[in-house]
């Protein structure tokens, strides 16, 4: 009984940690270029009582005799799949449509990379996200620029006093496994060795998706995906914690039938 215990222990320890990732996502389905987390667990540990194949009283038993110990939480893998795009009409608001992000510097000259499409532009004319962190490359929007334009391969251009002239360009980057990048909170997330190199170039290249002015990347969270997968952890949830109440009771009957 002891072990059933364990077992239901450590099913609603797993669906603890499904409804926290389920809840971190509905509380970021309006958060622009945020991308839904999905709880994976695994199976613990099995003990044999009798191995496939062992020896049994009239030859060699054909399937085994195991008891598992429950499950535990492995990953919680990150959708990347791409957010749906919402006209804003601000000037310094571009998607990525396809694959990519865009490369944030960072306190200490570490890059962060996010999907936040929505910037604007400090005092020195510095394209920056809403946290002031500044967009990694040469920029320089003069104050009094009447218009933005930002192409679909990433040239920024800007017209003053009537006349057009190209101010910067956009580059994009992904990784070989984005899975592997670590998150850095604020929609941002940092290279490791397990998502391999970010490889680099402008919009439309390598790989990398093209960008949408005047456009944001929604949060690819779905409310009534989320809203059935959290009915069906707290399920399970009671399930194992039924689980133990079971287990519970009949230790109590045997205790009584011991007195």
């Amino acid at each position: 009984m002891n072990r059933t215990l364990w077992v239901g222990a450590s099913g609603m320890i797993a669906q603890q940690l499904n409804l926290d990732t389920i809840a971190h996502d509905l509380a970021n389905v309006n958060t622009v270029g945020f991308k839904r987390g999905r709880a994976e667990f695994s199976e613990l540990f099995a003990s044999y009582q009798q191995a496939p194949g062992a020896p049994s009283a009239d030859g060699n038993s054909p399937i085994g005799l195991y008891v598992g110990h429950g499950a535990r939480p492995a990953a919680v893998r990150r959708d990347f799949s791409q957010g749906s795009l919402q006209h804003s009409g601000q000037p310094f608001d571009f998607a990525i449509e396809g694959e990519g992000f865009f490369a944030m510097e960072l306190a200490g000259g570490r890059l962060g990379y996010t999907r936040n499409s929505s910037f604007q532009t400090d005092g020195q004319g510095r394209i920056v996200d809403n946290q002031g962190r500044l967009l990694e490359g040469d920029f320089n929007v003069p104050d009094d620029a009447e218009v933005v334009e930002v192409s679909s391969d990433g040239t920024i251009s800007v017209t003053v006093d009537g006349v057009s002239q190209v101010v910067g360009q956009l580059l994009l980057s992904r990784f070989v496994n984005p899975q592997g990048l670590e998150s850095l909170g604020g929609g941002l997330y940092g290279q490791t060795d397990a998502s391999g190199d970010a490889v680099t170039a402008t919009p439309g290249q390598e790989g990398l998706g093209r960008i949408r002015h005047g456009f944001v990347e929604q949060s690819n969270v779905s409310v009534v995906e989320e809203m059935v997968n959290m009915i069906t952890a707290q399920r399970a949830y009671e399930m194992n914690a039924r689980a133990v109440s079971v287990a519970d009771e009949m230790l109590e009957t045997l205790n009584q039938v011991l007195q």
